[in-house]
């Protein structure tokens, strides 16, 4: 069986790997914060980082379609969602 491999443009798959990037610092700030919940600087790092996910996203989405469904993306008409390829196909 051969896997099929999708040419994306280089952007797609930076933008895939800075949301990855910022994510991981997300999931680790949300960590720290669960057991330090005053820590402002964390915090004001917190929102920085997921202000900058909002925007990466919109970038992706805007460019390549939907990231994620369920209502964590908007969708263009008509409906995107499940257009190809999925992330992990490519």
């Amino acid at each position: 069986m051969t896997h099929h491999q999708h040419q994306m443009p280089e952007e797609y798959y930076k933008l895939l790997l800075d949301l990855q990037a910022v994510d991981f610092v997300l999931v680790e700030l949300n960590l720290y914060l669960d057991t330090h919940p005053t820590d402002r600087k964390a915090i004001e790092q917190y929102n920085l980082y997921a202000h900058k996910k909002q925007q990466l996203k919109q970038q992706f989405d805007a460019n390549f379609g939907p990231l994620q469904g369920f209502g964590n993306s908007y969708s263009k008409d008509p409906f995107e969602w499940g257009k190809a390829p999925w992330p992990w196909q490519v």
